[in-house]
């Protein structure tokens, strides 16, 4: 079967939710199919991965996003229909690509991953070839519930986003074979919004063998977030955490340390980098597990959490039990919820991980594996997404392009 899936990152490093699982969408489909590799690239340094997709036996395209051209052409589309989603990742390169692509090699079926990438699909020279999406994440609803703390003028421009892009979701589900989200509160989400959509869930899945621990657990009073560090929620989340909760941690714990490790983090949390109260702040890292593994726990306290938190599951197979936002316990997966404490309040928040921090270190660990970490391998995670695409392929004939 030949799969053509388009994706609005390179899908490496596995780095960053998103990227995270559309690797393992490309490892995983790279062994079954012959899997073609559309992927925008945002920078240099990321289309210098471009090998390293490559050596997975994948055929990989990189198309540039022109970002200044597009900021530019976001403002002048504010006043028509059109989502800015669209307009930012657009590629002017991109329709001439697929086109080469459809006459050379003409796709079985279409993979598009998130809606970024979807409306190129229900456009020609895709839109009469089988599709199937993978929306990870209702986005007009993560927009939607941006728009509820935002102050105006970025309210009116969130508010327009989830408009435009729920009136695309509503098309794109009467144009897939099926839709997929990661989790049945998405679906639900999605069902809200385009009520007659095939949507179904593939679930976010964890690399055990890459993550589970190789030492006995850390004794070290470590409390690590990992996360984008310029992403909205994570800024949000760890700035609330560091000004309500942890002087409170502090007060029972001085002995504490706070790791913030992730890319881009903003000025502000910069800011936040503070020897004095125990506050690291790393910036981009080559590799996570480390900082994992020589914590006692993780925290995550968004209060504005879309999907499944997917450094919840790495920290859990890391085996750190976690402090986490009911936002966040909601969208995570039956089978990690038992490692999980939830708290909502500054006081709540610094009473578990205090409780955490004066565990024994074999304590935190037996907490963390109480999860049943066996039904989140990704090839179990990822089976009904080939099934579909099996489905999809044979359900008519591929278009021949002319």
């Amino acid at each position: 079967m030949r799969v053509l899936f388009l994706t609005h990152r390179l899908p490496y490093a596995p780095n960053r939710g998103d990227r995270i699982r559309a690797f393992h969408i490309v490892k995983s489909l790279s062994t079954r199919d012959e899997l073609e590799l559309v992927s925008l690239v945002h920078d240099e340094h990321e289309l210098a991965q471009v090998p390293r997709v490559e050596a997975m036996g994948v055929r990989v395209t990189a198309v540039h996003i022109p970002r200044l051209r597009n900021l530019a052409m976001g403002a002048l589309h504010l006043a028509g229909r059109r989502p800015l989603t669209h307009v930012l990742l657009d590629a002017p390169d991109l329709p001439r690509t697929i086109a080469t692509i459809v006459k050379e090699r003409p796709p079985d079926v279409v993979l598009a991953y998130c809606s970024g990438m979807a409306r190129f699909a229900l456009e020609a020279p895709l839109k009469d070839f089988p599709l199937v999406v993978d929306l990870v994440d209702v986005d007009s609803q993560k927009w939607r519930a941006l728009a509820e703390s935002a102050r105006w003028p970025k309210r009116w421009i969130y508010e327009r986003e989830a408009e435009h892009l729920a009136d695309f979701e509503r098309k794109l589900s009467a144009g897939a074979s099926e839709v997929f989200v990661v989790n049945e509160r998405e679906r639900k989400l999605m069902k809200a919004v385009a009520p007659d959509s095939n949507v179904a869930v593939v679930p976010i899945g964890v690399d055990l063998d890459q993550v589970l621990p190789r030492t006995p657990p850390d004794p070290r009073p470590r409390v690590v977030f990992c996360g984008v560090m310029n992403y909205t929620p994570n800024v949000e989340g760890v700035r609330w955490f560091v000004r309500d909760v942890w002087p409170l941690v502090r007060a029972k714990r001085p002995d504490a340390q706070f790791v913030i490790v992730g890319s881009n983090p903003t000025a502000s949390v910069r800011r936040l980098h503070s020897p004095q109260q125990g506050i690291e702040v790393t910036g981009t890292v080559d590799d996570v597990r480390p900082y994992l593994w020589q914590s006692a726990l993780s925290v995550a306290p968004l209060f504005m959490a879309r999907g499944v938190q997917t450094k919840v599951l790495e920290a859990v197979a890391a085996g750190l039990p976690a402090v986490v936002t009911s936002a966040v316990f909601e969208g995570l997966p039956a089978a990690i919820r038992s490692a999980c404490r939830v708290a909502d309040t500054a006081e709540s928040c610094a009473a578990a991980t205090v409780a955490l921090l004066n565990a024994l270190p074999t304590d935190r660990r037996r907490l963390a594996h109480s999860a049943d970490l066996d039904q989140l391998g990704w090839d179990a995670q990822l089976r009904p997404l080939h099934d579909a695409l099996a489905s999809a392929a044979t359900s008519r004939p591929r278009a021949i392009a002319v």
